[in-house]
C-alpha cells in the first residue's frame, strides 16, 4: 500500500483550520473576558496547546497545500527507466499548472488552462493506469490520434521516422552503472531533441498502435529498461499529474552522495 501524502496534507490542513476557527468563534472571547474580570487563574485563561499549534501550523500547511496541489510538486526518481535524462536519485519539480488544475485527492479538473495538454517530448508524471496509487514518469511520444509504430528500436509517428543519431557508448556512474556501455543516441521528436539509451543486443519487439482520444503513448528514455506504454497501454488524460521541468537535487549514495553538477538542470 502506497502512502498518500496529499490526503494527509489535506486532512492536517482541515483539522488545524477547523480547531483554530472553532476556538476563535466560541472560546477566545470568553477566555479574554474571564482574564480581564479575574474570574479565572492564569492557566485557565491561557490558550490551549492544541489551539496554539493549530493556529501556528495552519498558515504553513495551507500554503504548502496550495503550492503542492496546484503549482509545483517535488518527486524523487527511484529507477533508471528515464536514463540518461533523469538519473536514479534525482529530485525533480513538476509543473502542475500546465495541464490544468486538479483538486487534490479526488483529482477532478477544475481549471482546464485553455485546454493545454502534453506536447510530444514532454517528460510527464502520471498515476500508473494499472495502480493509480503509484506515480510513474515517462516521455510523451504519441498524442491522441497518432499512429505510433516501434520497430528495430526506432519510432515512427504517422509513418514518419523519428531520427536517431548515435553519439557513442554511455558511461554509467553510481546507481546507473548497470547501463555502462549502452548505445547513447539523440532522438529527434520534431521540436524536441533528447538523449536515449539503447541496448543493441536486447530484443524489444515491434508494435503498431493508434492512440485513443484523450490518451497518450509514453516511453522511457532508457528504451530497453523501461516499463511503459509498450507493456501496459496508454495513459488517460485524467491520470496526468504534471510536467517535470527542473532537477533541484541529486543524491546517489553509490556515487558519493550529492552530484552538484546536476543541481539546477532544466528538463
Amino acid at each position: 500500500m502506497n502512502f498518500d501524502f496529499s490526503a494527509l496534507l489535506v486532512l492536517l490542513t482541515f483539522l488545524s483550520g477547523f480547531i483554530w476557527a472553532i476556538d476563535t468563534l466560541f472560546f477566545t472571547a470568553k477566555r479574554k473576558l474571564k482574564a480581564v474580570s479575574g474570574d479565572s487563574d492564569r492557566e485557565t485563561a491561557k490558550e490551549p496547546i492544541l489551539v496554539e499549534y493549530s493556529r501556528s501550523f495552519f498558515p504553513i500547511l495551507f500554503i504548502v497545500l496550495i503550492l503542492r496541489s496546484f503549482i509545483v510538486e517535488p518527486f524523487r526518481i527511484p529507477s533508471g527507466s528515464m536514463m540518461p535524462t533523469l538519473l536514479i536519485g534525482d529530485f525533480i519539480l513538476v509543473n502542475k499548472y500546465d495541464y490544468g488544475i486538479r483538486l487534490p485527492v479526488v483529482h477532478s479538473k477544475i481549471i482546464a488552462n485553455n485546454g493545454n495538454g502534453p506536447q510530444r517530448g514532454d517528460v510527464v508524471v502520471f498515476r500508473y493506469p494499472e495502480d493509480p496509487s503509484i506515480h510513474f514518469i515517462k516521455r510523451v511520444i504519441g498524442l491522441p490520434g497518432d499512429r505510433v509504430e516501434y520497430t528495430d528500436k526506432k519510432i515512427y509517428i504517422n509513418n514518419l521516422p523519428m531520427e536517431q543519431a548515435i553519439k557513442g557508448e554511455y558511461i554509467g556512474i553510481g546507481a546507473g552503472k548497470m547501463m555502462d556501455g549502452a548505445s547513447l543516441r539523440e532522438e529527434n521528436l520534431g521540436e524536441v531533441q533528447h538523449e536515449i539509451l539503447v541496448n543493441s543486443y536486447r530484443f524489444s519487439g515491434s508494435f503498431e498502435h493508434i492512440v485513443p482520444k484523450g490518451h497518450y503513448f509514453v516511453l522511457g528514455d532508457n528504451r530497453d529498461n523501461s516499463k511503459d506504454s509498450r507493456y501496459w497501454g496508454f495513459v488517460p488524460g485524467e491520470n496526468l499529474i504534471g510536467r517535470a521541468f527542473f532537477i533541484w537535487l541529486n543524491w546517489d549514495w553509490k556515487n558519493g552522495g550529492i552530484s552538484w553538477k546536476r543541481i539546477g538542470s532544466v528538463l
